[in-house]
């Protein structure tokens, strides 16, 4: 966090807010701009993640593959939840 005890989702929403956009529209924005802030971050420990010789506890290509489909689908009904808790 750029300052300590703000969300980065907490501070676009809010910013949005600020900015005259609707609650939806806002909480859209500020889950899209997570996008290349996970993945930098992602990106940036994945070479470790694989241990081609096979020994350790690195994960193989087809663990991170499904691991990486269930955050997905599960991050995914996350986001459409909280989207139509806050249309209400």
């Amino acid at each position: 966090a750029l300052v300590p005890g703000v969300s980065r989702s907490g501070a676009t929403i809010s910013a949005g807010l600020f900015l005259g956009m609707e609650r939806e529209l806002a909480a859209r924005f500020g889950f899209l701009l997570a996008i290349p802030a996970v993945f930098a971050s992602g990106s940036e420990n994945r070479p470790d993640a694989f241990d081609p010789v096979g020994e350790g506890m690195s994960a193989t290509g087809a663990q991170l593959l499904v691991s990486t489909v269930i955050a997905f689908v599960v991050g995914y009904a996350a986001v459409s939840w909280f989207l139509r808790f806050l249309v209400r």
